[in-house]
């Protein structure tokens, strides 16, 4: 199943990096930034950062900037969205880019703290919760977020139609047609807060869920004791 999923990243991915940006802002209807502004009021103090399928680099900036005494590695398996990173991070002076697979995560440090966002519903969680946990600190945070689908039958409906429109906007934006169409069925279907939250209570972390904007997203928070 993660592997069928996973297959759904370079459909989605590969050839949308220029427009990203302006996709996830208007297509959230700016929620993004708010839920990227949240996932950092749950960073703890520290100096190393990874942020894992980074993409263009938004929350890695902010990581950078609420830290700029700090490191911040970001991650992605895909190379135009690293490119596109390193270009709009030009004037964050403590921020790195390095092209990895989160799920093959093979880097000589720990961090303070490892994000993630929008990746968690494309990813096997024993292998990623593993990963991450190898590259952790003592006492260290692991911030997931990703889209849930509502719970609230009236949400439920909004949700269905938008996404029925969305389906239909992606006949006028080709690149994003794949993804428009499939994004609708995997979050339906993904029960990451779950199985993360599972996995994470393995090693003993203890774990905080956060539902943001009438559950259609979540922040999933776990820290070493």
């Amino acid at each position: 199943m993660y592997d069928s999923t996973k297959s759904l990243v370079p459909k989605f991915f590969n050839e949308t990096s220029s427009s990203y940006e302006k996709i996830v802002t208007y297509c959230t209807f700016g929620k993004d930034k708010y839920w990227k502004n949240q996932i950092c009021e749950y960073l703890p103090n520290g100096d190393s950062f990874l942020d894992l399928a980074c993409g263009t680099g938004i929350l890695t900036r902010k990581i950078a900037k609420k830290f700029p005494n700090g490191s911040v590695v970001g991650i992605d398996i895909t190379l135009s969205y690293l490119k596109m990173a390193k270009k709009k991070s030009l004037s964050e002076k403590n921020v790195s880019y390095l092209h990895q697979d989160a799920e093959t995560l093979n880097l000589s440090k720990k961090f303070d703290c490892i994000t993630a966002s929008y990746l968690p519903k494309y990813c096997n969680p024993t292998i990623l919760v593993e990963k991450c946990i190898r590259h952790l600190k003592p006492c260290g945070k692991i911030i997931f977020h990703d889209f849930t689908y509502p719970k609230n039958m009236l949400v439920q409906s909004l949700w269905i139609l938008y996404f029925k429109v969305l389906n239909l906007t992606g006949f006028f934006l080709p690149q994003w047609k794949e993804s428009f169409a499939n994004l609708p069925k995997l979050i339906k279907s993904s029960t990451w807060l779950d199985t993360y939250e599972s996995e994470m209570k393995k090693y003993g972390l203890a774990v905080k869920r956060i539902p943001l904007t009438w559950n259609s997203s979540a922040i999933l928070v776990a820290q070493k004791l």
